[in-house]
């Protein structure tokens, strides 16, 4: 038995398909069982809010009177530094970019209290911004400097491209030296003084959709509080990774190129974000709708937080260090509780993800859903998957010769 999407659009049209979130088809299923969760469910949605670098913002300004090149010269959105080596008036804003006269780590820890994670977050709230540019002038683009204020409804085209999201899974970190180290991860205290981790667990889409069965090139999703898409898979997407007998990876997996609209989106679910000692990112909302076709996707999107196991790394060594040493792995269950045994030693553990606004993404997608103001599409092409055989590449040095 199995049912296709186009028919779940119909019943959304209708006003009559059943959505619930991750959570809960989990305990739908701990009750009544796969077979009867296909029955009756639609879809499920999912969601993830978290620091997600990789992440940033194109945007066209328009032309000035006399025109101005800005590709080839410096830019600048509220101090920070803007790539425009793409055209005329094209700008690419890195949500871990800092101006050029943060201290970063000069005294370390750095604060990083300002990147491109807050600029994005206030442009994106409607709240001016300044727009520095000196260019070098060309027969065609005559103007050399522009200084002015800019505003998400003054650009033609805003665009949030993020080239790697939505991590399938990802390390525990713990530090076993004996000073305090400053990470993505967040501040790890020594001698195991705590674990950190960054993920929904239960909520996040590619958690319950393990085999990218639905997800592809042209899904449907929500991204910043509005309407985005799939572009592709994400940079270090990483298919073949060891995985339970559930198929759910217990490393870091897949992940997501996502792309949409930044004027239909919501500073909620874009917030900047200073990762002390270590730099800026941005906090990205992402949730995905998971059609259930058959039996098997409804098997795959009852995934509980302690079916699903991540990697415990030190973050002292092994991680900075590029050695694939593990420490052991744990459930998602045991993260979640607050205390884990690593080494026969009680760790307290933290999370840098948000489970509470996961779980609003998710309630929110649903919402759209039910209401008919949010159809799922057909993937034009599914993500590679584990028979692909794509695993992440470490770079290969090849020292230059002076």
């Amino acid at each position: 038995m199995r049912r296709s999407i186009q028919e779940i659009n119909e019943k959304i049209k209708a006003g009559k398909a059943v959505v619930v979130t991750a959570e809960e088809m989990t305990e739908f299923v701990s009750k009544k069982g796969v077979e009867k969760a296909y029955q009756e469910v639609d879809v499920v949605t999912t969601g993830t809010f978290g620091p997600m670098c990789s992440s940033g913002i194109f945007l066209n300004v328009g032309h000035t009177k006399p025109r101005i090149k800005l590709g080839g010269g410096t830019c600048t959105l509220n101090g920070v530094p803007a790539y425009t080596g793409i055209a005329a008036v094209d700008i690419y804003l890195g949500g871990g970019q800092l101006p050029a006269d943060d201290p970063r780590n000069k005294i370390h820890p750095g604060e990083f209290r300002y990147g491109g994670g807050h600029v994005i977050e206030e442009f994106v709230s409607g709240k001016d911004i300044v727009l520095e540019v000196f260019a070098y002038g060309t027969d065609c683009y005559p103007r050399k400097e522009l200084k002015s204020w800019l505003n998400i409804k003054d650009v033609n085209e805003a665009v949030l491209f993020n080239i790697r999201n939505a991590y399938q899974n990802y390390n525990v970190a713990v530090n076993l030296s004996d000073r305090a180290i400053y990470t993505y991860l967040g501040i790890l205290k020594p001698r195991l003084g705590n674990a950190n981790y960054c993920s929904a667990g239960v909520l996040s889409p590619l958690l319950n959709d393990p085999l990218y069965r639905t997800i592809g090139i042209g899904t449907r999703i929500f991204l910043g509080g509005g309407v985005g898409f799939v572009a592709g898979q994400g940079t270090q997407h990483n298919p073949a990774v060891p995985r339970t007998e559930r198929e759910v990876p217990k490393r870091g997996g897949g992940t997501l190129c996502v792309m949409g609209n930044l004027k239909g989106m919501d500073a909620r679910y874009l917030r900047g974000v200073s990762l002390h000692g270590y730099g800026a990112s941005l906090g990205v909302g992402l949730g995905i709708p998971i059609p259930i076709l058959d039996e098997e996707m409804a098997f795959f999107t009852s995934v509980s937080d302690e079916d699903i196991l991540a990697p415990i790394v030190d973050y002292s060594r092994a991680y900075p260090e590029g050695k694939p040493d593990i420490l052991g792995e744990v459930s998602y269950g045991e993260l979640r509780s607050g205390m884990i045994t690593i080494a026969e030693k009680k760790v307290p553990t933290g999370s840098i993800s948000s489970l509470s606004r996961a779980r609003e993404i998710a309630q929110v997608l649903k919402s759209w859903i039910e209401k008919g103001d949010f159809l799922l599409t057909e993937p034009v092409e599914r993500l590679p998957g584990k028979e692909a055989g794509i695993t992440f590449k470490a770079f290969k040095e090849r020292p230059v010769k002076q």
